[in-house]
This record gives C-alpha cells, sequence and structure tokens, in this order.
C-alpha cells in the first residue's frame, strides 16, 4: 500500500528531483517519509527545496515511502508488495544468498515467486523495474525529451510534466536509459493446456489451492476484513480465512434500503463470523465521487461504480484496525460469472468465450486491479485477492470450459467453483446465489443517475464532468 517512484534523466542532472516529486504527489500512500535512493547515497528530506538544497545530482534514482532501499555494490533496489506466502522470500535473502546479479534476480522473482509486488532498481547509468505476473500492484511509465519515469500512480508522473503515463506490461522487465524504455516479457500471463478432467476432482484441485492461497494471503496478520456481499466469492473467501486461524470482520456497504444488504446479514449468520454493514446516501455518493476519481485516475462509469462502494470498504476496514482486505476479484473472470458470457455464448461457440475469458483474466490489471488497489491504499488498507494467485489462476485457465458455463442458458455459472464451496461445506444458499454485479447491489449506479439527472446530464458526461473539476488540465476520454 506504499508506493515507489523511478527516473533517468536524459540529461543526466535531476533524477533525484524528480523521484522526490513523484513520492510527494504520492504522500497518501504508505507510512514513511519518502526516501530518495541514487547509488550510493540515500536522501531523506521533508521537502523539495531541502532536498534541493542539498545539490545532489544524478542519471539515475529510485524511491520508496513505505520501505528501506536496499543498497548492493552498484545498485539501489526498493520494493512494494508482498511474497506468498510472505516468508517464502526477500529481496534481501534473494540478493544476500543468491550471488546473482541484479537483472538475473529481478527475472528469478518474476518467474519463481508468487506475490503481488513491484520494484525498480538504479544503476549508475541505467533503470531497471518490473512488475508481478497478474500486475495486482499499479505500475505505469512515460518519457518526454528529458526524463524516463516509472511510478505507483499515473498522477506522480503527470507531476513531473509525463502526459502519456502508461499501464506497465504485468510479468515485464524494463530498462531506461538514454534511449527510454526497452522491455523484456519474462514471465507474463499464458493460456494454459486445456486439462481432461471431471467436476468431482476438479472442484477437488481447486478447494486445495484456494485454501494454500487464502492462508498464505492473512498467514503474516492477526486481522482482517473481507469485502462481503453474501454470495459466491466473498462467501468462500470468508469461510476459508474462518478456518485459517485469524480474526475475521465481513464488511458490506450499500446506499440506504438496498435488499442485497440483508441477504448479506443472513449469509454472515449462516457463516457464524461478524457483519459490520454502513449505508450511504446519495449526499454521500456525490462528497465521495471527487476523491474517488483523484484516486482512480479516469471516469469510466464501470470503474467508478465499483471504486466507490471499494472506497468505503476500505474506509470500514480501517475504522475496524484491519490491516488487510480480502476480496473476490477474479473469480468472474476465471469461471465464467459475468452475465455477457451468456449473450456471447448465444452468439459464437464456447472456445470463443473461453479466449474471452482468458483476455478478461490478463487485462485484469487495467479493467480491476488498479482501480480497486489504490481505494485502498488511501485507507492504508492492504488489498489482497486469493483467487488472483498464480497457481489458482493456471489451473482455473486449464479448466474444461464446460465446467464453467455448461450452455448458454447457464443462469448461474462458474460450476466449478460453485462445487468447490460446497465440497468445503459452505451451504448452498451462498453457494448457489445468482451473481449481481456490485454497482447494482450497493445501490450506487442508481445515485450517480440521479446526481446526473440533477444536473440535467448523462451519468457519462456528469462523471466526466467532475473528473474534469479534479484534473483541470487533464483532456477525458470518453470510456
Amino acid at each position: 500500500m506504499g508506493a515507489i517512484a523511478a527516473a533517468f534523466d536524459k540529461k543526466g542532472t535531476d533524477a533525484i528531483s524528480a523521484v522526490f516529486a513523484m513520492l510527494e504527489e504520492l504522500r497518501h500512500r504508505g507510512t514513511m517519509s519518502p526516501k530518495v535512493t541514487s547509488h550510493p547515497s540515500i536522501f531523506l528530506a521533508q521537502s523539495l527545496g531541502t532536498l534541493r538544497g542539498e545539490e545532489a545530482h544524478s542519471k539515475a534514482a529510485v524511491g520508496s515511502n513505505s520501505s528501506e532501499p536496499i543498497l548492493g555494490s552498484d545498485f539501489t533496489w526498493v520494493f512494494e508488495g508482498q511474497f506468498f506466502p510472505p516468508a517464502a522470500a526477500s529481496v534481501h535473502h534473494i540478493i544476500d544468498k543468491t550471488g546473482l546479479q541484479p537483472t538475473e534476480i529481478a527475472r528469478h522473482i518474476l518467474t519463481e515467486l508468487d506475490g503481488s509486488y513491484t520494484f525498480a532498481v538504479a544503476f549508475p547509468d541505467r533503470v531497471l523495474a518490473g512488475r508481478d505476473t497478474l500486475g495486482t500492484k499499479p505500475l505505469y511509465y512515460g518519457e518526454n525529451q528529458s526524463i524516463c519515469a516509472i511510478a505507483t500512480e499515473r498522477k506522480a508522473l503527470w507531476k513531473i510534466g509525463i502526459t502519456n503515463a502508461k499501464s506497465f506490461p504485468p510479468g515485464n522487465l524494463v530498462i531506461a536509459d538514454e534511449s527510454g524504455f526497452m522491455f523484456e516479457s519474462v514471465a507474463p500471463l499464458k493460456p494454459s493446456t486445456k486439462s481432461r478432467v471431471n467436476i468431482t476432482d476438479a472442484a477437488g484441485q481447486l478447494e486445495k489451492l484456494l485454501k494454500e492461497s487464502t492462508y498464505e494471503r492473512v498467514s503474516d496478520v492477526k486481522r482482517v476484513g473481507v469485502a462481503f456481499s453474501g454470495g459466491l466469492d466473498s462467501g468462500t473467501i470468508a469461510f476459508l480465512v474462518k478456518h485459517s486461524g485469524v480474526s475475521v470482520h465481513l464488511i458490506c456497504v450499500g446506499l440506504e434500503g438496498q435488499l442485497e444488504i440483508e441477504r448479506a446479514r443472513e449469509a454472515s449468520e449462516t457463516l457464524r463470523l461478524p457483519l459490520t454493514v454502513q449505508t450511504y446516501s446519495v449526499a454521500d455518493v456525490e462528497n465521495t465521487l471527487p476523491k474517488v476519481l483523484w484516486l482512480i485516475e479516469e471516469p469510466g462509469i464501470m470503474k467508478v461504480s465499483v471504486a466507490l462502494p471499494f472506497f468505503w470498504t476500505a474506509e470500514v476496514a480501517s475504522k475496524l484496525d484491519c490491516p488487510v482486505l480480502l476480496a473476490g476479484q477474479g473469480a468472474d473472470e476465471l469461471f465464467g460469472g459475468y452475465q455477457r458470457y451468456l449473450a456471447e455464448y448465444a452468439k459464437n461457440d464456447a472456445e470463443k468465450v473461453e479466449e474471452t475469458l482468458f483476455n478478461d483474466t490478463a487485462i485484469s490489471y487495467e479493467t480491476n486491479f488498479q482501480r480497486d488497489e489504490p481505494v485502498c491504499a488511501f485507507h492504508k488498507v492492504e488489498l489482497r485477492l486469493p483467487f488472483v494467485d498464480t497457481k489458482v489462476v493456471r489451473v482455473a485457465l486449464s479448466l474444461p470450459f464446460n465446467l464453467k458455463i455448461e450452455s448458454a442458458q447457464d443462469s448461474l455459472r462458474k460450476r466449478v467453483l460453485r462445487q468447490a464451496a460446497k465440497n468445503l461445506g459452505i451451504p448452498s444458499s451462498i453457494a448457489d446465489k445468482p451473481k449481481k454485479a456490485i454497482q447494482f447491489a450497493t445501490g450506487v449506479d442508481k445515485a450517480l443517475e440521479k446526481l446526473a439527472k440533477k444536473e440535467g446530464l448523462t451519468k457519462r458526461s456528469y462523471i466526466n464532468k467532475i473528473f474534469r473539476e479534479v484534473y483541470p488540465n487533464l483532456e477525458v476520454k470518453n470510456r
């Protein structure tokens, strides 16, 4: 939930100031004052003016506001995130024990270690950076005539005059130097070879992997929150956390009077777990919207409608002293949960829908994770996603399509996941609950419609209007 930044100054003088300026823009993340490093020096300053007073100059620099930099013989490394299981390895350990060079260490991390992370390394003459295979931690890059830069949020790049910020491709390494960016695809997500397995064996395998994934994501904490709707995905996670030996607090948010809140209460009672419910008004949506747009950095209707309730959920988790929030993101893409897959199935064959499931999973870093992680980080809460585990994802992608969606008329879908939930002992009232999208279940979509109508605008125009007020110097793209 912290931030990293890195820069290579093509003119060779001001990378340190650029990194510090980016971290200043990201002070809402992390718990430490910005530490900017350019081998072999570490600069800790409370203001950019103080830093400039030190007359620090360098071609390449990296920085963090959440962890101590790692100094090597000719490099400086910053890391943001977590390996799973947490005690499996650390960058310090890998550097100390393997004897590998930083680039080889980076490749080893990407290919051998599961986790949710980003990192950057400054050498005297270049910057190296990487992002985990599934892209669960946000990272962006961009350049102009004078500088190449990388940062956890786009606003940091915008701060130093880079307008072409792009999402860093997961499973990749990049070198930034005088020539710009040069990417190397090391461990990207790839389609899996299809297995021949029946639903009984597949559900058993999935059950085991989800147990492991969930335990790995809670083993280093005593209290966790679960974003809870009472449905299959959040119900499965809640059940697994309950049996992982940590204190679990279910959290349900929504507009006043939403039926789904009562259903979440019923599900929490079934699971015998404590539930915190927080309701909101249309006025709350109006007041929260600018902050959410500032965090997610784009005005898409769907993204806003999901980010708003996630913002509230993370806020409640923070008040409950839960440093980690678990959520069910990833399950719908992996197991065919969305209604739109049926529409595509009716028009095309199963093979085409299966291709869509893979593509949706592969681009989740853009559609989901870089939306949800910042609104949690703002509240100093770390988002962890048991379904977005390398082993779970690879097995899920390998399963026969008919174990996910039986036909174009399959109203439930996610068949193998539902079976795994029942195997665990989760009641059918949760395991067989139909999917309802969060923007509709929480009432946020209707609230946005009311606010737009009050100003005589469409939802899209209304959200774009607020976005322009938050970021007046950015061009609004209709999404």
